[in-house]
Order: structure tokens, then C-alpha cells, then sequence
């Protein structure tokens, strides 16, 4: 191949010309102003109470929200109040259709050997029992898995006892390994020919508080009542088989649906002052489970997002995005809301930037995740160096959704994780023991200075944030 020498000038030329192209194609680092701005937030969030005073509000004027219930109704007319009140640019719903359910009475004891009463809760989607009860024996499975190796005509005309400890961890990784027994035990178990199924609570405290939790049936299958048992009283139940002797138990749930309800989904924006139309999500479900008043799950996740948007805009920062704040509708029974936001949004995803949720308890936030492409590394950095003041470290580059996010998340939405510490939450989580006095104020604060710091930061940035390849759906 033949080479040609350009003139002296010419070359310069076209070296300025890839040099200046390749500048221009770099995402814009914050600038020290930007920076000094985001550590201004971080440490009025540090120093503030506004999360915890707005847990406060929901919690008490609200309390439980259970989706369909007349609290649903109100919790949604708190928050289109309460982000009014806190000052947002834009405020609006978005409405949200689904089946509701009921929880009625539930009550359960051993009949034989040794008759006692057992605290249980039916779990969320369970039919009721026939009017009376069940009173049948009782078979003991240490795993789901035993149960489905079992031979039928062990199970058959019995109740089913799966006894399954979930393991404590910092990260809530034993959560997955234990929640099938909640979600398809009942099926599992009726395809065997049981009555019945109850569980030991998916949940690591010691208390006599059952944990409730959504369980799925399949079509097909018939439909049998399904309860969680309290911790203690799996202990017991245990214990009581140990003796080598014959179970007996009845049991009595009066759950059953309660027909079509509409709902909403709660929006709060800071609209942006040069991409308006670029969106930096972050938020929780404004939804509940009925035993407790939600401060944990997720209360914490609606009061702190809110928090650090509002001190976003008290600042008097103008964010060159969009930051929005999504309550979502109905998490708990199926991610109802978050698959109605997705469908009503999907033709603006490439203006959906990224998005953050918070639905793990009120824990400090220990690590970060990422998930963008190297372009972008020099901007995380820059994200390390504001959140390590606050006790955040590094994590890997492979975040992935929170709940509510994942139907943007199977779009091709990027994402961003904040990881609290988890250790108690699953002590708490979808019982009556969920409610405020379990949160730490401290530790609200802290998450509202993450949730500022991450917010304000994707919406002053210029790079599209978009997700390496290999992980595009």
C-alpha cells in the first residue's frame, strides 16, 4: 500500500480536528463548584431530621397500607399532599388497576400430641379454609425440596409443615434461598394431595410475630389455604415432632379476594434546568403489608427519597436533569405499580437515564454498585470520593435493580445500587413488629445524604450512563 505524507500544516490540522472530536465525545466530569455543591447536600442531609419527620407523618396519619385497602386511598392523597407541601416543581398519578385480597381471621392449634395454641398469619393471595377450619395430621419437611421428592401418599388429606430456617446475613442473600417456601409451597404441596400448608416464617427473629408475604398459585392446581407459622412456634412444632409421635393440628383462615381496585402511583419531580426531559429516578413503595405500619418496608424508602429531592431543591442548585421521585403502587403483592409505570413509560426510556431504589429497611448505607461502561469509571470515582465522608465504600460495577425497577431494569434501563445494611431487617420485615420506633434517625439521615449525593450527581452529570453490553437484555 502506498503512503502519502500530508503537508505540515494540514496534519496539525486534522490532529487538532480527532483531538478536539475526541474531547468532545468524553462525558464532562462535575466541576470543584458542582462537587462543593454536592458536599454542601451531603452534610445538611447528614444534619437534617426531614426524612424521619416525614416517616413520622406517614406512619401515623397513614399507618398500614395494605393495596386495596381504604388506607391505600389515603396513603396516596398523603403524598400527593406531602410532596406539595415539600415544595416539588411537579406533582402527579398515575393510575394502577389490580385484584385485591383480604385477610380475615386466622387462628391455629395443635390438637395432638400435646395440645397448645400456635401464632400464625395466612399468607398474602391465600384462599380461606372451610367455615370451621382444618383439623388433619400434620407432616414435617425441613426443606421445600423434601417435599417435592416426597411420595404422595405420605402428603395426601394432611397439612404440610415446612420448617426451613432463613439464614441472617448482612446483605439479605438468605432471604432467596428460603422464600420459595412461602411463594410455592402451597402448590407444591397440593400437587401431592395435601389439605393445607403452613411455614415456617420467612423472617430471622425470635419473636411470636408471624411474617406474612404474597404466595402464588398455579392454574391447574387446586387452591389449598396457606399460613406462616411465628419462629417460636416452628421451634415448638419441631420439637414436638421429636418425640416420635403422631401431629395433629387445626387451623382456620377466613382470607379470600376482594374484587378490582384502583390505585396510583405518586410522583414528585425537581425538573432540570437544561435536560428537563432527562430523568434521574429514585424511590420506594408506598404500599404496606396490614400487620405493622410500614416504617421499615418501605416507609424509610418513600420518606428519605423524598428528603433528599426536597434538600436538593432548598439548596438552590438548579440540577441540569430532572430528579424524580416515584412512590410505587402495590409492590408487595406483585410489583403492580412498577410494571404500570414501565408500560406507561416505555416509549421514554432513552429518557430514563438511570434509577435507584430504596426498599431494604432503614439500615446505613455501607457500599455503592454501579453499572456503566468504562467511559464512565472516571465519573464513579468522582461518586466514590463523595460518598466515602458518609461511611460508603466501592462495590463491583454489576448492579442490579431493586424490586420496583425491575420492569425499567428488563427494558435496558441502567441502575444504581445503594446497599444498606440488612442484618435486622428480615426481624422486621412484613410483621406487626414494623413500625417506627425500629427506626434510627441517625441512620435515615445517612440515607438521605447517599440518596442526595447519587441523585444530584447522575443529574449534573453529561454522560448517558449507559450499561456495558454484555449486560443489555
Amino acid at each position: 500500500m502506498q503512503v502519502f505524507a500530508l503537508p505540515k500544516t494540514l496534519a496539525v490540522s486534522a490532529a487538532l480536528l480527532i483531538s478536539s472530536s475526541y474531547v468532545i465525545a468524553q462525558p464532562k466530569l462535575l466541576t470543584e463548584k458542582e462537587l462543593k455543591q454536592v458536599e454542601t447536600v451531603r452534610q445538611t442531609a447528614m444534619n437534617s431530621n426531614l426524612g424521619y419527620e416525614i416517616l413520622e407523618s406517614l406512619t401515623t396519619e397513614v399507618g398500614p397500607r395494605m393495596a386495596g385497602t381504604p388506607q391505600d386511598t389515603l396513603a396516596v392523597n398523603w403524598a400527593v399532599d406531602k410532596f406539595k407541601e415539600l415544595g416539588f416543581d411537579k406533582v402527579w398519578k398515575e393510575p394502577v388497576t389490580y385484584d385485591t385480597w383480604v385477610r380475615g381471621v386466622e387462628t391455629a392449634e395443635v390438637i395432638a400430641p400435646y395440645p397448645q395454641q400456635l401464632h400464625i398469619t395466612a399468607l398474602g393471595g391465600s384462599v380461606s379454609t372451610p367455615d370451621g377450619g382444618i383439623t388433619a395430621p400434620l407432616i414435617h419437611f425441613a426443606h421445600l425440596d423434601d417435599l417435592k421428592k416426597a411420595d404422595p401418599s405420605m402428603v395426601k388429606g394432611k397439612i404440610v409443615f415446612i420448617s426451613y430456617r432463613m439464614e441472617r446475613t448482612k446483605n439479605g442473600a438468605g432471604y432467596g434461598k428460603a422464600v420459595a417456601a412461602r411463594s410455592t409451597g402451597a402448590v407444591e404441596a397440593a400437587k401431592k394431595g395435601a389439605v393445607g400448608v403452613i411455614i415456617r416464617s420467612i423472617g430471622t427473629d425470635t419473636h411470636r410475630l408471624p411474617h406474612t408475604g404474597i404466595m402464588r398459585y398455579q392454574d391447574g392446581i387446586i387452591q389449598i389455604p396457606a399460613a406462616a407459622l411465628s419462629n417460636p412456634d416452628a421451634d415448638q412444632l419441631v420439637r414436638i415432632f421429636s418425640r416420635n409421635k403422631p401431629v395433629s393440628i387445626k387451623f382456620e383462615l377466613g382470607a379470600k379476594p376482594a374484587g378490582e381496585f384502583t390505585s396510583h402511583n405518586v410522583i414528585g419531580e425537581i425538573t432540570g434546568s437544561q435536560s428537563p426531559e432527562e430523568v434521574v429516578i429514585m424511590g420506594g413503595h408506598l404500599d404496606s403489608w396490614d400487620l405493622g405500619t410500614g416504617a421499615v418496608d418501605d416507609g424509610a424508602g418513600v420518606a428519605l427519597t423524598m428528603a433528599a429531592a426536597k434538600l436538593i431543591k432548598d439548596s438552590g442548585v438548579k440540577p441540569k436533569r430532572t430528579i424524580r421521585v416515584i412512590l410505587w403502587a402495590n409492590e408487595e403483592q406483585g410489583l403492580k405499580g412498577a410494571r404500570a409505570y414501565a408500560e406507561a413509560h416505555k416509549h421514554e426510556l432513552a429518557q430514563h437515564i438511570i434509577g435507584a431504589e430504596s426498599d431494604f429497611g432503614a439500615g446505613r448505607v455501607y457500599e455503592f454498585h454501579s453499572l456503566v461502561t468504562e467511559k464512565d469509571m472516571p465519573f464513579i470515582d468522582q461518586m466514590e470520593a463523595m460518598f466515602a465522608p458518609i461511611g460508603i465504600k466501592r462495590g463491583h460495577n454489576k448492579a442490579g435493580p431493586g424490586p420496583d425497577l425491575i420492569p425499567l431494569y428488563g427494558l435496558g434501563m441502567s441502575v444504581f445500587r445503594l446497599a444498606q445494611d440488612g442484618s435486622d431487617y428480615f426481624d422486621l420485615h412484613h410483621t406487626a413488629d414494623d413500625t417506627l420506633d425500629k427506626v434510627d434517625p441517625k441512620a435515615l439521615a445517612q440515607n438521605v445524604a447517599a440518596y442526595s449525593v447519587y441523585s444530584l450527581m447522575m443529574a449534573q452529570y453529561n454522560g448517558d450512563l449507559a450499561r456495558p453490553k454484555q449486560d443489555k437484555k
